[in-house]
């Protein structure tokens, strides 16, 4: 019996040795994230983003927030994108408040970015985005299905910003505050 419990540890050191910082340091795939429970703590990135019929707000976790203007967001960093249906009129155009934006409406889905040393191992060719991993969740922080590649698409084209949208606008705000 000893015999054979050392020859498993010998097995399992062995593979450990070879395969352990691989197999296990490669962190998750796209959607495999835990949703940010506390994110609404988080320092601002932006608020109010309009779209058509979509007002967005962005969060940032304390180790994003340490990031610097033209230099990559450190591993760690924790992107919270809150997207809230637009109040809409009975022909369906969103509502305007007085200052001409929209009105939020319910809260559809929180997308979240998050970025760990190597993790951009897991995306599908073509479609890298750094070591960025994206899932998405319903308001209640249940995992729902979205398309991966359509988030990674919208995010290549920005590899000069850490793939980050509105990069030079959130340093811009957070750098220029009295």
């Amino acid at each position: 019996m000893n015999k054979i419990n050392a020859t498993t540890l010998a097995l399992i050191f062995a593979f450990f040795s070879t395969f352990g910082a691989t197999a296990f340091a490669q962190g998750p795939k796209d959607g495999e994230l835990k949703f940010p429970a506390n994110y609404e703590e988080f320092p601002r990135f932006l608020n109010g983003i309009q779209k058509p019929k979509h007002v967005r707000d962005l969060f940032i976790n304390p180790t994003g927030n340490t990031g610097r203007a033209g230099k990559l967001l450190p591993d760690g960093t924790i992107l919270v994108m809150e997207i809230y249906n637009a109040k809409l009129d009975a022909d369906g155009n969103a509502i305007k408040r007085p200052d001409g934006k929209n009105t939020k409406d319910n809260l559809a889905k929180i997308y979240v970015m998050q970025k760990g040393k190597d993790w951009g191992k897991n995306a599908p060719a073509g479609l890298k985005t750094g070591d960025w991993i994206f899932s998405a969740f319903s308001p209640d922080g249940q995992p729902i299905k979205v398309d991966y590649s359509a988030c990674r698409s919208c995010h290549l084209p920005l590899d000069d910003k850490d793939f980050v949208h509105r990069y030079n606008e959130f340093f811009n705000k957070r750098d220029n505050r009295n």
